[in-house]
């Protein structure tokens, strides 16, 4: 079968398409047809070195962090039920033509829903999810998404709209400020200019709760936004994580939440899935899917990432 797999750490060039053996089901597992496969920034970073003590990776490895497909095979211990239904997979892999995962990480995908809708939910549907219940929202409260228009800030401000917050969606450029503004945000922001954190300040008030989908300096520009004694998310890594100084966020009075700092329990996860992927199938959030690439062009995938021209969901269609 086909996989995508990294020979050595580095730039996009380093993907390349190989022809390796096709994955056998052990005990407790099944192995997946994929049809799409999830794309995210963090495939990115881990591809070029970064981050190995919190995310192991070793060439050669296949990338990814599952898809969504037909079960093919099952192994020992499996309900031969799960033969032939659409699922989604959360593991290790996901850029090759058949995964294998262990029951435990698929979930079946609801009647009437895609591979590449379901696909999209894997990981950023699910953060969503967690991120809107980290908080309480009461109606009107002002609240900042930072990198409203990726895949899961994009999710984010559809969440965050239903629970009768006023969304600040913060993004780079005007295509990505139009498409936030589509799916409901009251106020946004380029934060591609000097000061934007100021013009927040300005237009919103004081912001309770802060959403920060970037990480590094972007991450610690958002939190200038919001108001002493409020809430800061973080979850964005594209430029690092937010360091965020513990002393002023104490002497604010700000309570720090780094979403990264530890990833939830196997349970929790698929919780958080199946119910993004509910809410999908009602058509109460849509995931914004822009860029589809076949397995051969995961360099491309990556490329444009990196160039932050990706407008909400990447996906590798298979």
């Amino acid at each position: 079968m086909r996989a995508v797999r990294v020979h050595e750490f580095g730039g996009p060039e380093v993907l390349r398409v190989d022809e390796i053996p096709e994955p056998v089901a052990g005990l407790g597992q099944v192995v997946v047809g994929v049809a799409a496969a999830d794309v995210i920034f963090l495939d990115t970073l881990l591809r070029s070195g970064w981050g190995g003590e919190f995310f192991p990776r070793h060439p050669p490895y296949v990338p990814g962090g599952g898809g969504a497909g037909r079960v093919l095979s099952v192994g020992e211990g499996v309900d031969p039920g799960w033969l032939g239904r659409q699922v989604i997979g959360r593991g290790p892999e996901g850029y090759a033509e058949q995964v294998v995962f262990s029951v435990e990480e698929i979930v079946a995908v609801p009647d009437g829903l895609g591979s590449a809708e379901a696909a999209a939910m894997l990981h950023d549907g699910a953060t969503a999810v967690n991120l809107a219940g980290r908080v309480k929202i009461e109606r009107g409260d002002w609240v900042l998404v930072a990198a409203a228009a990726g895949g899961a800030g994009s999710l984010l401000v559809q969440l965050l709209r239903d629970a009768g917050a006023r969304v600040v969606a913060a993004a780079r450029g005007e295509r990505k400020l139009a498409l936030v503004r589509e799916l409901g945000a009251e106020v946004t922001v380029d934060y591609s200019l000097d000061g934007w954190q100021d013009q927040v300040r300005e237009t919103a008030g004081d912001i309770g709760v802060v959403f920060d989908g970037a990480g590094g300096a972007l991450g610690k520009a958002a939190f200038e936004t919001v108001a002493d004694g409020g809430r800061f998310v973080t979850y964005g890594s594209s430029d690092g994580f937010a360091d965020i100084d513990p002393e002023v966020a104490n002497r604010r009075q700000v309570q720090v939440d780094n979403v990264l700092a530890a990833a939830p329990d196997p349970a929790t996860v698929r919780e958080h899935l199946t119910k993004a992927l509910e809410l999908t199938a009602a058509g109460r959030i849509r995931p914004v899917i822009s860029a589809t690439y076949p397995l051969a062009d995961a360099e491309k995938a990556h490329r444009s990432l990196e160039e932050r021209t990706t407008l909400g969901k990447s996906l590798l269609l298979i």
